[in-house]
C-alpha cells in the first residue's frame, strides 16, 4: 500500500513540476461530458511556481519591486493559451467560463477572508515582558496551534506573529521559530474546526457535519505535541549557545491593547459559520456562468464591514505600533491572482483525469490531497479529491463520507493532507506568504522557496510518514 502511495505521489508530482505530463492526457476533447485541456496549458502554472522559486535566488531586488508585474504576466500568458487551446467547434466561454467563474468566486472569498483577518488582527498590539526563550516561544506557538481552529490559521497567525517576532528580535537565531509558527499555527493547528483551514470549510459547505472535524483530534495531537517538542528542543540548545538568560529567573507578563478587535474577529468567525448554515431559496444567476449565494454574499460583506470597522475604531498608535501595512496582505492578493488563474488548466485535468490515478486508500489519498495542496491551493484539491472519491465510492451526498469504515477513512486522508501538507511550501496556504511577508519586514531573512522546502522535507515529512502509519 505505501509502495503505491509512493508511486501515486511521484507521478503526480512530476505532473505539476516538471511538465511531463503527456502520459496523463495529451490530447484535447471531452471527458465526462466536458471540455479538457491539453496538458501544454499547465505551463504557466509551473513558470508561476519556478518565478516564485527562483527570482528571491537569483534576482532578489527586481523580484521585490516587481512580482506583481511577473504575476500578470504569466496570468496574462496562462489566458492565452487556454483561448488557443480551445477546439473550433467551441467558445471560451463554453470551454472555460464556468472554471474561471468558480475559480474567482474562490479566490475572493480567500482574499476578503485573509484581509479581513489581517485589518483586525492588526488592531491588536500584544505588549509586555516577554522575552525570547523557549518557555515563550513555544507558548506563544502553543497558543496560536489552539486559537487556529478557533479564529482560523489566518486569524491565529496574524494576531502571534508580531509579539512573537518583537520577542525575539535580540535573537541571533530568529528563522526557526517563524518556520515552526508557520507549521503549526499557519497549518497544523486549523485541522480540528471547518473554521481552522478553508479545505475543512468547503467540505462544510458541502454537507460534512461541523463536528466531524473534531475526529481529527488524535492526528492533530499527535502531529503537534511531536513539532512542538522538536521546536522546544531546537530553541533550547540555540538559546544556549546564544547563553540567554535562564528561564527560571525570567518574569513574564503580557498586555493587550486594542481588544475591541477580538469582538471583531469573533463577528468574522460568525459570518463564516452563518454561510454555512444560511438558506436561501433565492440565487443570483451571474450571466449563464454560475450563481452568486445570498449567505457568501452575506458572509464577504459582513467581513469586509467588520475590517472597516477596526481601521475606523482602533487608535492610530497600535497600528503603528505593530507596524502595520498593507504591503503582506497585497503581495498576497498579487501572487495568489497568478497561482488561481494559473492553475485553472491543472485543475481541470485533475478533475477529469483524477480517477485514473487510481487511489484506493487512505493513505494514498492522503499523499496525493497533500502534495497537490502544497503546490496548488489547498480548498479546490480538496474539493477535487472529495469528489474523485465519492465517484469511486459510488457516493452521491458529501455527508455519506463520515459513514464508518472505508468512506471516512478516505475522508480523514484527504482532510489530512489538504490542511498538514499546506505547511510544505509558502504557497501551501495563504497564511504561509503573509507570515514570510511581516517577518521579512522585520528583518528576518527567511529562506527562499527551496531552502523552506528543504526545511519541510526534513522536519515535517518524517512526523507527516510516522502519523500516517500510526493512524491511516
Amino acid at each position: 500500500m505505501a509502495g503505491k502511495a509512493l508511486r501515486t505521489l511521484t507521478f503526480v508530482s512530476l505532473l505539476l513540476l516538471s511538465g511531463a505530463a503527456v502520459a496523463l492526457a495529451a490530447e484535447e476533447g471531452a471527458s465526462g461530458g466536458g471540455f479538457v485541456p491539453p496538458v501544454w496549458t499547465i505551463m504557466p502554472f509551473v513558470g508561476m511556481l519556478l518565478s516564485i522559486a527562483l527570482f528571491p535566488l537569483v534576482a532578489p531586488h527586481f523580484w521585490e519591486h516587481h512580482f506583481g508585474k511577473i504575476s500578470a504576466v504569466w496570468l496574462a500568458i496562462a489566458v492565452i493559451l487556454m483561448f488557443v487551446s480551445v477546439p473550433g467547434d467551441l467558445s471560451f466561454v463554453d470551454a472555460y467560463g464556468h472554471e474561471f467563474f468558480k475559480t474567482y468566486e474562490e479566490y475572493i472569498a480567500f482574499i476578503v477572508l485573509l484581509g479581513s483577518l489581517f485589518v483586525i488582527s492588526g488592531g491588536i498590539y500584544i505588549s509586555g515582558n516577554l522575552p525570547g526563550i523557549p518557555l515563550v516561544n513555544t507558548g506563544i506557538i502553543v497558543v496560536g496551534t489552539i486559537l487556529a481552529s478557533v479564529i482560523g490559521t489566518t486569524g491565529a497567525a496574524m494576531l502571534l506573529i508580531r509579539p512573537l517576532i518583537r520577542a525575539n528580535q535580540e535573537r541571533r537565531s530568529q528563522v526557526h521559530v517563524v518556520l515552526f509558527f508557520v507549521f503549526l499555527v499557519c497549518n497544523v493547528g486549523g485541522s480540528l474546526t471547518p473554521i481552522g483551514d478553508p479545505p475543512l470549510f468547503l467540505g462544510f459547505l458541502q454537507g460534512i457535519p461541523f463536528e466531524w472535524t473534531l475526529g481529527l483530534f488524535p492526528e492533530w495531537l499527535f502531529t503537534s505535541v511531536i513539532l512542538i517538542a522538536a521546536f522546544y528542543a531546537m530553541d533550547t540548545f540555540l538559546a544556549r549557545r546564544e547563553n540567554l538568560q535562564r528561564e527560571s529567573g525570567v518574569r513574564i507578563s503580557v498586555k493587550i491593547q486594542g481588544g475591541a478587535n477580538f469582538l471583531l474577529l469573533l463577528g468574522v468567525v460568525v459570518a463564516v459559520i452563518m454561510s454555512g448554515t444560511l438558506h436561501f431559496d433565492t440565487v443570483i444567476p451571474f450571466f449563464g456562468l454560475g450563481v452568486l449565494h445570498i449567505p457568501a454574499l452575506i458572509r464577504d460583506g459582513s467581513q469586509i464591514a467588520l475590517a472597516a470597522i477596526s481601521m475606523a475604531i482602533t487608535a492610530k498608535v497600535i497600528r503603528e505600533s505593530n507596524h502595520f501595512n498593507f504591503e503582506p496582505i497585497k503581495e498576497v492578493a498579487y501572487l495568489f491572482i497568478g497561482i488561481f488563474t494559473t492553475m485553472i488548466p491543472a485543475l481541470m485535468l485533475l478533475n477529469a483525469r483524477g480517477g485514473e490515478l487510481g487511489l484506493d486508500s487512505p493513505l494514498a489519498y492522503f499523499w496525493v490531497t497533500g502534495t497537490l495542496s502544497a503546490f496548488l491551493d489547498n480548498a479546490p484539491t480538496y474539493l477535487t479529491f472529495l469528489a474523485t472519491a465519492m465517484g469511486s465510492l459510488g457516493i452521491d451526498q458529501a455527508v455519506d463520507m463520515t459513514a464508518a469504515g472505508q468512506p471516512e477513512n478516505i475522508l480523514r486522508g484527504i482532510s489530512l493532507g489538504a490542511v498538514f501538507m499546506g505547511a510544505m511550501t509558502y504557497i501551501g496556504n495563504g497564511p504561509n506568504f503573509m507570515v514570510k511577508a511581516i517577518a521579512e519586514g522585520a528583518g528576518i531573512k527567511m529562506p527562499s522557496f527551496f531552502g523552506y522546502l528543504a526545511y519541510s522535507v526534513v522536519i515535517l515529512l518524517p512526523v507527516f510518514f510516522l502519523m500516517t502509519l500510526i493512524f491511516l
